[in-house]
């Protein structure tokens, strides 16, 4: 793929587009179904024709395959929210934002009426049917049959290009083409060259926060649901339970959850099951762990990972939170938007 800069900012944030027709898309792909190694998806089959507003441009997004750090998804927008259901990859439900090619909308004018296309249902079958020939294989690991996935999160690695961390351009492009304000900007950058360095000379350790726990592991009885309201702990309390690498029951407690700590949630989902990115296996979980409404990761915190726009949500242990009762829920919900902007 080409790294050369400039990079084309055809649409910007806050622009209305529209989904093409699944004729159009199905022109863009090839015979796998992928477009600049991107696949179209078969969830995002719902949205052909339907309107959104675009949050970002994926200048900079994480690597959660290798860890490597940021990379760039070329000619290519986030539409508001819009995240993966699961529904065509055996309900997997890691909840990514789904990435859209910009071959796959049109730019439309805010007060422009709606199309009155009629799309053919041979049209909806025959992208559904190159979209979905590719999502599942089997293949042979260790002497055993195991089912592998494919998603646009299992091929970022082919997708993308490596930004160099040093790099300052891809952060200076996270304003220029529109992605964060000046104010936003400036903060995040000068964060990320304050602490890089110190990273490197060994004052960030790759552990976060080093736990102390090594006693029995903590009991988890809250059989949480969605719609449930939790309190996350503190700090202090969630280090208590943390094993010395920084796990509960081998999960992780990442730096973008701190600014969470103390905050009372919603509970989106109970997490059973999702696609691992970096080998496309379907991780069975044999813990309970949940996700919480409006509680992403932000892109602010995490070294090598500045300005990533994919707000992942993390998976919480139940030991890490509190059952509550919320007699108001508008403040609540309040308090979720003001910590995750």
């Amino acid at each position: 793929m080409n790294g050369a800069y400039p990079l084309s900012n055809t649409f910007k944030r806050g622009d209305v587009v529209e989904v093409k027709s699944p004729r159009e898309i199905l022109a863009t792909l090839d015979d796998v179904g992928k477009l600049d190694a991107l696949p179209f998806m078969p969830e995002m089959l719902q949205y052909c024709g339907r309107r959104f507003v675009v949050d970002r441009r994926a200048e900079k997004i994480c690597d959660t395959i290798r860890y490597s750090g940021s990379r760039r998804l070329r000619n290519t927008v986030l539409v508001e929210d819009l995240r993966c259901d699961g529904s065509g990859h055996d309900g997997c439900q890691a909840d990514c934002r789904l990435f859209w090619k910009e071959s796959w909308l049109r730019l439309v004018e805010p007060n422009e009426p709606l199309s009155s296309k009629h799309y053919v249902d041979d049209d909806f079958r025959a992208l559904h049917e190159v979209t979905s020939r590719y999502v599942k294989r089997t293949t042979e690991v260790e002497g055993k049959t195991v089912e592998v996935y494919r998603c646009q999160a299992t091929e970022l690695l082919n997708a993308t290009t490596r930004l160099k961390l040093w790099d300052p351009i891809p952060y200076i492009r996270e304003f220029t083409c529109g992605n964060v304000p000046f104010g936003k900007f400036l903060r995040i950058s000068v964060k990320a060259f304050f602490i890089e360095p110190l990273r490197i000379l060994g004052f960030f350790p790759h552990v976060f926060l080093k736990g102390s726990h090594s006693g029995p592991k903590p009991e988890d009885e809250l059989n949480l649901q969605p719609g449930d309201w939790v309190q996350v702990k503190t700090l202090d309390e969630i280090v208590r339970l943390l094993s010395p690498v920084g796990t509960t029951r081998g999960l992780w407690f990442d730096r973008e959850m701190v600014p969470y700590c103390g905050g009372t949630f919603q509970v989106r989902q109970r997490i059973k099951r999702f696609i691992h990115d970096a080998d496309g296996r379907m991780i069975e979980l044999k813990r309970e762990c949940v996700t919480l409404e409006g509680a992403v990761c932000s892109g602010e915190l995490s070294m090598r990972r500045w300005f990533c726009a994919r707000r992942i949500y993390p998976f919480w242990r139940e030991s890490w939170l509190r059952r509550v009762n919320v007699e108001s829920p508008s403040s609540s919900t309040d308090q979720i938007q003001k910590q995750s902007t």
